[in-house]
Parts: C-alpha cells; structure tokens; sequence
C-alpha cells in the first residue's frame, strides 16, 4: 500500500513562493508518474502539473505554466512542487497523487489511484 503525505503549504503574500513537497510510503508496481491538483474552495478539483517516472516529462495547466515547476526525486521518494509569482487565485488545498496509467493520463484526476491528504495554499492579496 502507498501511502502520501503532503508538506510545505502555508500563507504566503500575492507575488512571494511556497515548495511543496509530497513523500511518498510504500511501493506501487509499474512506472508511477506523479501529479499534483488543486482544490479551492467551492470549486472542484483541477490539475496543475504532473510528471513521469523518468522526470523527463512535464505537464501543466495554463494556469500555473511559467510560473510553477514540478519535480521529482526518486531516490527520496518525494516530488516536489515550486510555486512562484503566486497569486491570491493560487489559494486552494493541493493534494499529490500518484497513477500508473501513462504520463500522459496523469493530467486526468480519474486515472490516479494514490492520494494524499492535501496541504493548504493561501495567498494573500
């Protein structure tokens, strides 16, 4: 079983950064690309990047693309997500997830199988 645990959320001003990072328990069988979506409140889930076992593809919404960059270790076992240039929009709870569905499926919530608990993201205007 894998398990998830999120950190490095917090409260930060419109324009300032926050690293997420996502560390992972446990093993899932197959090449595991990782994912991280966001969750504001009143609204439903949406992605915001991902990328594959290997590192060497990357996925992003419009929305956070130029300004987030995704990451991953696998010798740590922990992705990461840096957020610059952050803007009060930004504000939601992210959560990581994991899929074994191929990197280009981990752009879509419903193929992922591992989750975690999720890290709030505020910012502030």
């Amino acid at each position: 079983q894998v398990q998830l645990v999120e950190s490095g959320g917090g409260l930060v001003q419109a324009g300032g950064s926050l690293r997420l990072s996502c560390a992972a328990s446990g093993r899932a069988s197959g090449s595991v690309d990782m994912g991280w979506f966001r969750q504001a409140s009143g609204k439903e889930r949406e992605f915001v990047a991902a990328v594959s076992w290997s590192g060497d593809t990357t996925y992003y919404a419009d929305s956070v693309k130029g300004r987030f960059i995704i990451s991953r270790d696998n010798a740590k076992n922990t992705g990461y997500l840096q957020m610059n240039s952050l803007k009060p929009e930004d504000t939601a709870v992210y959560y990581c997830g994991l899929t074994t569905s191929g990197s280009y499926y981990s752009q879509f919530e419903e193929s992922y199988t591992y989750w975690g608990q999720g890290t709030q993201v505020t910012v502030s205007s």
